[in-house]
């Protein structure tokens, strides 16, 4: 059998079993084949738009997060959803979110679902960057590419796994979803990611749709040129919002080549900046790591608003989200999250009496005046059997759950380490950590033409130094500023 006609016994077994469907492209106008109708993907992203927000949570400022959504709501009307020209059924209702985050980073769910962190606004200089990074998020919605890389997997006849991102390394994906809770829609849009002809697409039609919008869409081009700046400075990867982006110095003189091509071809003015009038927006916005949400300080996790604090082990990373704090080393890992049981012994029978789990031991514990129950299981799991320690503790009215695991193999590598960090949770009382406070973007007009260095105060936050407030600002250490220029400053 040669080549096309094995494709289409693929394709037409795929039809068959309702792994993709055939629709109109918003882009292009033409049909082609995705792995989601357009209602599925307004499904999916409702359901992963909830679990987006129990993993980041949102970032608690109803004027920002009103001032996101109008930007966003300027630039999609002039997207190829609301064209005339365009089907009703795809002039869906979008949702602009602004996530407590310090990473730098954007992303789009599909069905209309865009998010920002705090982390990127405050490293954008102005309204027509926002714009245009608001734009490209749109553009994947409307260019239905997480839709298109599922229907792309279908054919490779990879399908579609569950199971926890963190998980996955130490656990098989069913025991990870098992243990943490996690397999879910968003699991599964996490492996479809976009492709870099993806990427350019939304670059494409996000400053197509910015300089419709009235925006001065080259703009966008210096907020690439920062994403670079953080890369080179990190000595690491890309960041998160340009890991499967096209190079982003490469990006940078795209950005300038679209912009000059849409002014030149969108009748009407494309001016618009709004840097004074953004930098008011982000004012006040909270810089780097929050510790109000909780911080390591001295080989210990303090959370000043739960009131509780546990020692970090040698060796494991810490990973502090809104829903769990993970702890993970090459070969072990620690959960801490909340528990949905009204003690700890009907929290520790409900873990242990999942499918898949056998008790070894189980029994009461009184640690620091606090009232608990650990139970030891082991887990059948796809790449290994898996124990599991699970402490759980009554604290404030609230059960907690404190969960070490590794393969079985490793168990006893670890089990004193896990034991003795489960058991050293204990009620926060030192007033200097329960009264930290974050610190914050201050504005600041520079009073005399200088350096920007010279306006870089004594004391930074840990996590920004002086080199990451001048990428913040868009100019370089040494860059002569203005006097008379709006700056932006930890507060």
């Amino acid at each position: 059998m040669n080549r096309s006609a094995s494709l289409f016994v693929l394709l037409v077994f795929l039809f068959a079993q309702g792994c993709v469907t055939v629709e109109r492209n918003p882009l292009s106008g033409n049909k082609r084949a995705y792995g989601y109708t357009w209602e599925q993907e307004q499904q999916l992203g409702k359901e992963a738009d909830q679990q987006i927000i129990q993993q980041y949570g949102l970032y608690d400022n109803a004027q920002l997060s009103a001032y996101v959504t109008r930007v966003g709501e300027k630039v999609l009307q002039e997207s190829h959803l609301y064209r005339p020209d365009s089907p009703p059924e795809y002039r869906i209702p979008f949702t602009f979110r602004v996530l407590d985050s310090p990473v730098v980073n954007a992303f789009a769910l599909p069905g209309g679902f865009c998010y920002v962190t705090r982390g990127l606004l405050s490293h954008l200089e102005n309204e027509a960057q926002l714009a245009v990074v608001l734009g490209h998020e749109v553009g994947h919605v409307a260019g239905r590419h997480t839709s298109r890389r599922a229907a792309n997997q279908s054919f490779a006849q990879i399908g579609l796994l569950g199971g926890a991102v963190l998980g996955q390394a130490t656990l098989g994906g069913q025991a990870a979803e098992t243990i943490l809770g996690t397999g879910s829609q968003l699991a599964q849009l996490g492996l479809l990611r976009y492709g870099r002809d993806d990427e350019r697409e939304s670059d494409r039609v996000g400053v197509e749709y910015a300089t419709m919008a009235g925006y001065q869409a080259e703009e966008g081009s210096e907020f690439f040129r920062s994403l670079k700046r953080i890369t080179e400075a990190s000595g690491q990867s890309i960041p998160s919002f340009m890991s499967t982006h096209p190079d982003p110095g490469e990006r940078e003189l795209t950005i300038l080549q679209l912009a000059a091509q849409f002014e030149a071809e969108v009748p009407g003015n494309s001016d618009l900046i709004e840097r004074e009038g953004y930098l008011r927006q982000i004012e006040g916005i909270v810089m780097g790591d929050d510790p109000r949400q909780g911080y390591t300080e001295g080989g210990a996790f303090y959370h000043p608003e739960l009131g509780f604090q546990f020692p970090v082990p040698s060796g494991f990373q810490v990973i502090n989200q809104p829903s769990q704090v993970v702890l993970s080393s090459e070969n072990a890992i620690m959960v801490f999250t909340f528990a949905q049981a009204a003690s700890a012994q009907e929290a520790a029978t409900a873990f242990a009496s999942q499918e898949g789990f056998t008790s070894v031991e189980s029994g009461p514990t009184q640690q620091n005046g606090l009232s608990g129950y650990y139970v030891v299981v082991d887990i059948s799991a796809q790449q290994g059997d898996i124990r599991a320690i699970n402490q759980f503790i009554e604290y404030n009215g609230q059960v907690y759950s404190f969960l070490g695991y590794a393969t079985q193999a490793a168990f006893a590598t670890y089990q004193n380490t896990f034991v003795n960090t489960l058991r050293s949770f204990a009620p926060l009382t030192d007033s200097r950590k329960i009264n930290v406070q974050p610190k914050r973007l201050g504005l600041v007009q520079a009073n005399r033409t200088a350096s920007f260095s010279s306006f870089v105060p004594r004391q930074l936050p840990p996590d920004i130094d002086a080199n990451r407030l001048a990428i913040m600002n868009q100019v370089e250490l040494n860059e002569t500023i203005p006097a008379g220029t709006t700056l932006k400053i930890p507060r």
